[in-house]
């Protein structure tokens, strides 16, 4: 940036300014005489402004305690799968190479960048150089490597998924702060494994023959922005779990000192013991706490979506139900649903209304879709172009003698008995025999969906730990025989087509539009009725400050920004701006 100097002062003057030269100055004493009265009584006239309001900064210190509901486990990130209050303990302890935002856009974390190459299939990532453990030592990409390999046992308790991938994948080690992955083909989604918990190798190699009982599972050093402090104990029983701040975190020390957290055996025995003050927070405001939860002046509900999507699949392959191969059948079912009325009656409003497979807040997601509404009129005339009529039974549509009757798989649990029952009394005020079979969910799963031995059945996706939209498995054709996950049998060419290309194109614009496309197209055939997206409630004292909350990926997601968080206020000067003169 340049400076100009500022152009000498003419040594001539205009004519004119001479000329009015003491006009001038009488004119300007004059109307400083009328300003100065104006002031006076300016300040006299105008009421006192209002004192002004502190604003509130956040500063350190502070202890904020949580109730857990569940029990204590272990302390290590490839295992935390198995137990969701260790996963809450262990996203504040350790890290990963990078992690998600609310939008599902991957992020740094203890890898300050990456790249991929032009083939798809490498990455490079660099780590951060000022990264340590709560020890002291400087984590290193073989911390990585050596957690990698801890992943890829089959003696280890880890996730399936995560174990099979990173069979595949060859790492390599190209210095202290850079690593390469070598995938076997290209594949998109592939960030979505790369947020394990990584852990330090001069802890934990001594212990590789025992792993599940080693010591550091009650002793952890980690690298997130809180470190292990001590176990709290009651008659031999760990009870909770005690924290404190690192002040050595990489992305700057949190606000809170201490960071406790206590187990309780159910979400009635959390709440007890907030009203009692032991508590500060309740880690999930379940349904069967929720009623008096909001009733409680003093704790704030923060309230975000989860990766869990309510829907009806239907068996497109199924000889005995043909009429599912109809699309205007599948949409004249949809429309004859009065989901808000069950939303309000079944689930107490605790759900958002579905329309994609993709959910929504997410970079993948068509805010454009078209909202499919309530509207029992349009599904009965979309049956009647679909030869449906009632021809003999009043109550029950048929064409050429065939009743339109189908059974409906679902849970046997009583939200989704209830949900069953809510769907069964739509559809035959439309003229469709519905029978509702109830079964155990592993059965469902297993021995129903699996073997495609059903007609239609009401599930829930839970993708949990899932940011990467990657619809593939559900609706690619080639997932469409026994063994896959396309349990509606849908085999649709564009749209697997898409889903083909989003999974091997790196970039997450061209990613988006092909994911658009693809919901254009299930919004125009309807291979399964996308019903609810669930939301998870948090409860916090409103004495805690700074919880920001997104769609959550996992439950312990809502730690996402938990630096910000405090508890010990200062009040900071307001300035107020002195009015310019008139």
């Amino acid at each position: 940036m340049t400076t100009q100097e500022a152009p000498p002062p003419s040594t001539t003057s205009p004519p004119a300014w001479r000329r009015f030269r003491w006009v001038g100055i009488f004119l300007f004493l004059a109307a400083a005489g009328l300003i100065g009265f104006l002031l006076f009584n300016q300040r006299r006239t105008r009421p006192e402004a209002p004192a002004p309001v502190p604003v509130v900064a956040p500063s350190e210190g502070g202890t904020y305690t949580e109730a857990l509901i569940g029990a204590f486990g272990r302390l290590n990130p490839l295992f935390d799968h198995l137990n969701g209050p260790d996963r809450d303990v262990d996203r504040l302890l350790y890290r990963g190479l990078i992690q998600f935002d609310a939008q599902g856009i991957p992020r740094p974390d203890l890898a300050e960048g990456w790249g991929v190459a032009r083939d798809a299939r490498t990455y490079n990532f660099a780590l951060r150089h000022d990264a340590v453990w709560h020890d002291g030592t400087p984590i290193t990409a073989e911390d990585v490597r050596f957690t990698i390999d801890l992943m890829r046992r089959d003696d280890l308790p880890v996730d399936p998924n995560m174990r099979e991938l990173w069979k595949k994948v060859e790492v390599r080690v190209l210095d202290d702060y850079t690593l390469q992955f070598q995938l076997p083909e290209p594949f998109a989604p592939f960030l979505d494994y790369l947020t394990f918990g990584i852990l330090p190798k001069h802890i934990w190699e001594p212990y590789q023959d025992d792993l599940l009982n080693a010591p550091p599972n009650q002793n952890p050093i980690g690298s997130g922005p809180f470190r292990f402090d001590h176990f709290l104990v009651e008659e031999g029983r760990i009870i909770g779990v005690a924290l404190t701040a690192f002040n050595d975190f990489y992305e700057g020390r949190p606000f809170l000192d201490e960071f406790v957290f206590r187990y309780y055996p159910s979400a009635q025995a959390a709440f007890q013991a907030y009203q009692n003050g032991d508590v500060m927070g309740i880690s999930e405001i379940q349904r069967s706490i929720l009623e008096p939860a909001l009733q409680d002046p003093t704790l704030n509900i923060y309230t975000a979506r989860l990766p869990r999507l309510t829907l009806i699949f239907f068996n497109l392959q199924n000889l005995e139900a043909p009429f599912l191969q109809d699309a205007r059948v599948r949409k004249a079912l949809y429309l004859a649903l009065n989901r808000k009325r069950m939303l309000r009656r079944v689930l107490q409003g605790q759900a958002l209304l579905a329309d994609s497979p993709i959910f929504p807040g997410t970079w993948a997601y068509d805010p454009t879709l078209p909202r499919v509404p309530y509207d029992p009129e349009q599904a009965q005339r979309l049956l009647e172009e679909a030869g449906f009529t009632f021809e003999d039974d009043p109550n029950v549509r048929s064409k050429e003698g065939e009743p339109l009757a189908l059974t409906l798989l679902h849970p046997d649990t009583e939200t989704h008995q209830a949900l069953a029952q809510e769907i069964a009394r739509d559809w035959r005020r439309v003229g469709v025999q519905v029978t509702l079979e109830a079964v155990p969910y592993e059965e469902l799963l297993n021995d129903r969906l699996a073997l495609r031995k059903y007609q239609a059945a009401l599930v829930d996706l839970d993708l949990v730990r899932s940011p990467d939209p990657d619809p593939y498995p559900f609706w690619h054709e080639a997932e469409a025989g026994q063994g896959g996950q396309n349990y509606s049998m849908w085999k649709n060419r564009r749209a697997s087509m898409l889903l083909e290309l989003a999974r091997v194109t790196p970039d997450l614009e061209k990613r988006a539009r092909l994911y658009h496309s693809f919901q254009r197209i299930f919004a125009e055939e309807w291979p399964a009725l996308p019903l609810f997206y669930a939301v998870y409630n948090y409860g916090v004292h409103e004495q805690v400050r700074g919880i920001r909350l997104g769609p959550l990926f996992d439950p312990s997601d809502r730690f996402r920004h938990v630096r910000e968080w405090y508890v010990v206020a200062r009040p900071q000067p307001v300035l107020t701006p002195t009015p310019a003169a008139p």
